[in-house]
């Protein structure tokens, strides 16, 4: 199946060509032609499966074939990293159509908001948005809705798990009634089908892939104690012939602490976290997209918020609670079917998370020894920014059992 049989546009087809796309994933060859009959949809599948062209295109060969002079879409995004990507990739399909867009999200000085402002009374023909600015603009009155007919959510779970659900029912009661709503999410727990028996209409359901890695990703599990993930993150960054690398921390706390740490032992990251002012944000994932910065930091809200094509490793320095993290986590590496590398750091706290993970991915993950340079390296000397500062009341071994009291 190529995109030609989708039947778009000449010039939507133009800007598909440009952008070097000829065969529709998965996700983009079962939702194309529901959303482009017009019908409601709930569409569960995991970042990286090209959930964001599946949506975009059927609605801009809509919005080619209508009135262009008003805002007629409206996309809801949970980070302004995925806001400002979802409006990249507009820019890119539709190039060659005349369809105009706006990324509206808060951060930033007063510039921004007023460039977001000009760009919604200019009416651009989509806007994608986070919650809390969108309602911002709403309820200045600058931003009528009385015309968007489109509306989708993406990483619709995640809007919920940041606490978006009022916010997002508070932006529908601005939208007309009769609409075509597109829901979009990675996983499909009780309340998103919640949601979406609120907001849809006699949807159709996708499911592609759920919760389970691709399969070029190479799996690995370190077990360590706390005082063993530095020096092994180090030896493995300094040893290794990785050219960009995520790690993933469960705090920004550990976030800082740790990039000082690689700072000091002179390699080159960054960490990318919630205190930092936007301009820094982008500035940092320009870096990172460019290859000029190798290792980059940061919590779960950083595994959902990029988009870059040839990360060859991911790091979780911390075990994530949910296995459904850790799908989202190490799917930032081995996209467009190509390979990588996930390796995570197990310590005797986190053997439960793992199990769950396992269960989840139905198998179990590669174990590789420590390195024989570190096994000597003892629990209390345990890091300032590990997990727990309590004391350790068993010590976890090399192959990862208990061996004895403390």
């Amino acid at each position: 199946m190529t995109f030609k049989e989708f039947n778009f546009n000449n010039d939507l087809f133009e800007g598909i060509e440009s952008m070097g796309f000829t065969t529709p994933t998965p996700i983009q060859a079962m939702a194309i032609p529901i959303i482009a009959a017009g019908r409601d949809i709930i569409a569960c599948a995991q970042t990286g499966t090209g959930k964001t062209g599946a949506y975009l295109l059927p609605i801009l060969d809509k919005i080619g074939k209508t009135n262009k002079h008003h805002t007629s879409t409206l996309i809801l995004a949970p980070t302004r990293e995925l806001a400002q990507q979802i409006d990249q990739q507009v820019e890119g399909l539709a190039y060659f159509t005349g369809t105009s867009s706006i990324a509206v999200f808060g951060g930033g000085d007063g510039s921004a908001y007023e460039q977001q402002r000009r760009g919604i009374q200019a009416n651009v023909n989509i806007i994608i948005a986070t919650p809390g600015r969108l309602i911002a603009h709403l309820t200045s009155g600058v931003l009528k809705l009385n015309h968007c007919t489109n509306l989708i959510l993406d990483e619709a779970d995640r809007m919920l798990d940041m606490g978006f659900s009022d916010d997002i029912m508070r932006i529908i009661s601005y939208l007309p009634k009769e609409r075509q709503t597109l829901l979009f999410s990675a996983t499909m727990p009780g309340r998103i089908r919640t949601l979406a028996k609120k907001i849809l209409n006699n949807p159709e359901q996708v499911n592609i892939a759920l919760s389970q890695p691709a399969v070029g990703i190479d799996q690995q599990i370190y077990r360590v104690h706390d005082a063993q993930k530095t020096p092994l993150l180090q030896l493995l960054l300094k040893n290794g012939s990785y050219a960009s690398t995520i790690i993933f921390c469960s705090r920004k706390e550990i976030v800082k602490s740790l990039t000082r740490e690689l700072k000091q032992a002179k390699l080159n990251a960054s960490a990318f976290h919630s205190d930092l002012e936007q301009k820094e944000r982008e500035e940092i994932l320009l870096a990172f997209k460019n290859k000029q910065l190798p290792v980059i930091i940061g919590t779960d809200a950083l595994s959902r918020g990029i988009d870059v094509e040839g990360i060859d490793l991911v790091i979780n320095y911390d075990v994530p609670g949910d296995p459904e993290d850790y799908i989202h986590r190490i799917g930032r590496t081995a996209r467009a079917e190509t390979t990588g590398t996930a390796i995570t750091f197990v310590n005797h706290r986190d053997e439960r998370k793992l199990k769950n993970i396992e269960q989840l991915i139905e198998k179990p993950i590669r174990l590789i020894d420590v390195p024989d340079e570190l096994k000597s390296i003892e629990q209390a000397k345990q890091p300032e920014h590990g997990p727990n500062k309590r004391p350790q009341q068993r010590r976890w071994g090399n192959k990862g059992k208990p061996r004895g009291k403390s």
